[in-house]
């Protein structure tokens, strides 16, 4: 087994016709090892820590998963792509360097240049589906109707269109339709409030991720994960306060 994986791994083409059956036999081969283990461990009964029973837990059914792919052909739910990191899943983001990223995906809005959570989850999500709910959260945060909205093409759906129009909420999606009469200045509006977005929000998700530590979060379990993340987007808010209240101090003070 080990003379086959190293013919494969020199081979500069390594082809699905000639990964696939040493897939199958390394699956047979953890299969082997994980009874032998089982047998053991009812055998001689020993105590081990309880991450060695939850690390053997995961491997099994990333045992299971994998045989229900390379063997029966069908595609598993939830995925399991990291064995200390169970919870992760892939998400696909389309971009040219990285085509598929592995993380907490966080929903986040800004208001005034301070920055909320309103949804973060390891599983895979529309942001489209969240239009609705951000700015119900951002209503309730600041006690004030929220009259415009600067969101990524991906949130102009008919039904959050259909929506912002109903509660009179200005946006910057692309119109639809024909031409109404102040089209000229909806345009402009629309390009003002892309350009605070792109500047403001985009750049914050750059700022938090080089400076406080989110580029690579190297925390061991879920919750502490999510800690981490919220940390690391509030330090990013309490730095900004403070260099605000600073410059109202110098105002005075001039």
């Amino acid at each position: 087994m080990e003379k086959r994986y190293i013919n494969f791994s020199k081979m500069r083409r390594k082809t699905n016709k000639k990964r696939t059956p040493l897939t199958r036999s390394l699956l047979y081969l953890l299969k082997k090892i994980n009874k032998e283990l089982d047998s053991l461990e009812k055998q001689y009964s020993f105590k081990m820590p309880s991450n060695y029973y939850k690390r053997r837990a995961t491997i099994k059914k990333i045992s299971n998963q994998q045989s229900l792919l390379f063997i029966k052909g069908e595609k598993p739910k939830n995925r399991i792509v990291s064995i200390g990191k169970e919870y992760l899943r892939p998400i696909v983001r389309g971009k040219e360097i990285k085509a598929v990223e592995f993380g907490a995906k966080v929903n986040k809005l800004q208001i005034d240049g301070i920055n909320f959570i309103q949804r973060v989850s390891f599983d895979n999500f529309n942001e489209g589906t969240q239009l609705k709910n951000t700015i119900y959260k951002a209503q309730r945060l600041t006690k004030t109707k929220v009259k415009i909205v600067g969101a990524d093409a991906i949130y102009a759906t008919n039904k959050n269109r259909v929506f912002a129009t109903s509660k009179k909420i200005q946006t910057d999606f692309k119109p639809k339709g024909k031409p109404s009469k102040h089209r000229k200045q909806q345009l402009q509006l629309a390009k003002m409030i892309t350009k605070e977005r792109a500047t403001r929000l985009e750049g914050s998700f750059g700022k938090e991720k080089e400076h406080y530590h989110l580029k690579k979060i190297k925390a061991k379990t879920k919750k502490t994960e999510i800690l981490w993340i919220f940390f690391g987007i509030h330090t990013a808010n309490c730095l900004e306060i403070g260099r605000r209240m600073e410059k109202q101090i110098l105002v005075k003070t001039a």
